[in-house]
């Protein structure tokens, strides 16, 4: 799934949650709107600054693995096979959870999609 799609998603996510937000009943205190509520916040979600630190920590994993393997192809001192390959593995773990975390949004996504209402 591209950036442009889950930017999207995200998009979709957050107005509907404003939807919801708007037609949810304000609560009162004796006859008198709640005081002290306060206003959303107008920059990115928690969830979403979560999520991009899993995407920047997975890409980094990678990132890091593909140095190590062209450090070992150019025969330098000190990086050895087995260090190579670990990091490898753990870059291709971190990828498949970040996919596995992507298909089960996407699946919690449809599902609300087609709730009836």
């Amino acid at each position: 799934m591209s950036q442009m799609a889950i930017d999207q998603v995200l998009a979709q996510i957050r107005s509907m949650s404003a939807q919801v937000r708007l037609d949810a009943p304000r609560p009162t205190t004796l006859g008198s709107p709640a005081q002290g509520a306060a206003a959303p916040a107008s920059g990115p979600s928690e969830f979403a600054s979560i999520l991009k630190k899993g995407i920047d920590a997975v890409n980094q994993s990678e990132q890091h693995a593909n140095v190590l393997a062209d450090a070992f192809s150019r025969g330098t001192p000190g990086v050895s096979l087995p260090q190579v390959v670990l990091q490898m593995e753990k870059a291709n773990v971190s990828f498949r959870a970040l996919t596995e975390v992507r298909n089960r949004l996407i699946s919690a996504y449809q599902d609300i999609m087609n709730m009836q209402m």
